[in-house]
C-alpha cells in the first residue's frame, strides 16, 4: 500500500537528479549535498528561546551564504533593498530584488523542509534578520556555539 504525504506550501524537494543542477556553478552542488543538515539559516544566532532563534544575516556584495536547511516555521526582514540569487535544493535558481522592511513568512509540515543557499548579486551588502520557530513539527536542526553571538568582554 502507497501512503502520499501532503506537504506544505513552502516545502522544496531535494532533487536526487544530478542533470537538474548542470547550470550551476562547478561545486555548487557538492557543497549543498555536504551542507544538507546545516542549521545555520543565518550569520549570527542573536537570541534564542525554547521557542524561536533570531538570526542576523550578513551577505557582503559579491558573497554568498552557505547552504542551510529551514524545518519549521520562520520568517525574515529585509533591513536593506539589494540583489539576490537563490540556490534551491530542487535545481531551481532564482534571481530577487529586495527592498528595505520587505518581509516573507515560510511554513513547513512534518516533514518538510527547503535547503537552500542565497548570493549577493548586488553592489551592496544584504542584511536580514530571521525568526526562526523552533516548537514546530520538526525538531530544530543543531547549531554550533561558534555561530551565537558572544558578549564583548
Amino acid at each position: 500500500m502507497t501512503t502520499s504525504q501532503t506537504h506544505g506550501p513552502d516545502h522544496v524537494v531535494i532533487n536526487r537528479d544530478l542533470n537538474a543542477f548542470a547550470h550551476w556553478p562547478d561545486g555548487l552542488y557538492q557543497e549543498m549535498l555536504s551542507d544538507l543538515d546545516n542549521g545555520c539559516v543565518g550569520s549570527v544566532l542573536v537570541s534564542e528561546t525554547d521557542t524561536m532563534r533570531i538570526w542576523h544575516l550578513h551577505i557582503p556584495a559579491g558573497g554568498r551564504c552557505r547552504f542551510h536547511r529551514h524545518v519549521n516555521r520562520y520568517f525574515w526582514s529585509a533591513l536593506v533593498g539589494g540583489k539576490a540569487r537563490g540556490y534551491f535544493s530542487s535545481g531551481e535558481i532564482r534571481d530577487v530584488v529586495h527592498y528595505a522592511g520587505e518581509t516573507k513568512h515560510f511554513d513547513y509540515g512534518e516533514g518538510d523542509h527547503m535547503v537552500h543557499s542565497v548570493e549577493n548579486i548586488g553592489e551592496t551588502d544584504l542584511l536580514f534578520t530571521t525568526v526562526e520557530f523552533i516548537d514546530g513539527p520538526n525538531a530544530p536542526l543543531d547549531v554550533p556555539d561558534s555561530v551565537r553571538l558572544k558578549k564583548p568582554d
